[in-house]
């Protein structure tokens, strides 16, 4: 049994529409200057925590921002994603074959991803959902994937492959001793990805498909 394990954000959903508006209301409230495009951009991967840490808040403002971002997403920015070109297509290839299992192991909070794919119609593709926990402990993409990895009879080092589109995914594959696949049409780069150690790097949905059926 080969097991796949997908970020969300950047790799199966552009979900930057409703992130950005988050993030927009979350620094208002703050009383804080809005973001440029680039700096927006870097929210989408790393930990909300993080991210906020990284603008020069203290934690505590840094935790408040994390609150005020989550109030406005729940109220319906969660739901402003577009499923990328292909992507169903090779979740439903991918699924029927025998051999393989899809998991999510993403950074956004797990019950935040189990709604969007159920809303979207993706959840029926993934034999398990695993995201983050709301209070900061499983909070990063390693600890993600070793929650996802225990919870998933039969994964391993020896079967087990991360597929994202940002260097925090990578990197959370490494720690768990997993290879890792690169996608391009998210929002790292080729050579972010590279830095970080990609065994592979994918420009489409077709190409990680073939990738897929080689492994």
């Amino acid at each position: 049994m080969k097991y796949l394990f997908f970020d969300l954000d950047g790799t199966l959903v552009d979900s930057s529409a409703g992130i950005y508006s988050s993030i927009a209301y979350a620094l208002e409230k703050m009383a804080r200057e809005p973001l440029e495009l680039a700096a927006l951009q870097r929210f989408i991967g790393p930990p909300l925590l993080d991210s906020f840490l990284a603008l020069g808040m203290t934690k505590k403002e840094a935790e408040a921002s994390v609150a005020w971002y989550r109030e406005h997403y729940k109220q319906g920015a969660m739901l402003q994603v577009q499923v990328y070109e292909g992507i169903e297509a090779l979740l439903k290839n991918l699924a029927s074959k025998e051999g393989y299992q899809l998991q999510i192991a993403t950074s956004k909070p797990e019950i935040f991803a189990k709604e969007i794919l159920a809303e979207l119609g993706l959840d029926r593709y993934f034999n398990g959902i695993y995201g983050a926990d709301l209070e900061g402990v499983r909070h990063n993409k390693a600890a993600v994937l070793a929650y996802a990895m225990e919870k998933t009879p039969g994964a391993s080092t020896e079967n087990s492959w991360m597929i994202g589109d940002r260097e925090h995914d990578i990197l959370g594959a490494f720690t768990n001793g997993l290879p890792a696949v690169g996608v391009l049409w998210g929002f790292g780069s080729k050579k972010e990805l590279e830095d970080a150690g990609a065994s592979y790097c994918v420009a489409n949905t077709a190409e990680l498909q073939a990738y897929c059926e080689r492994l």
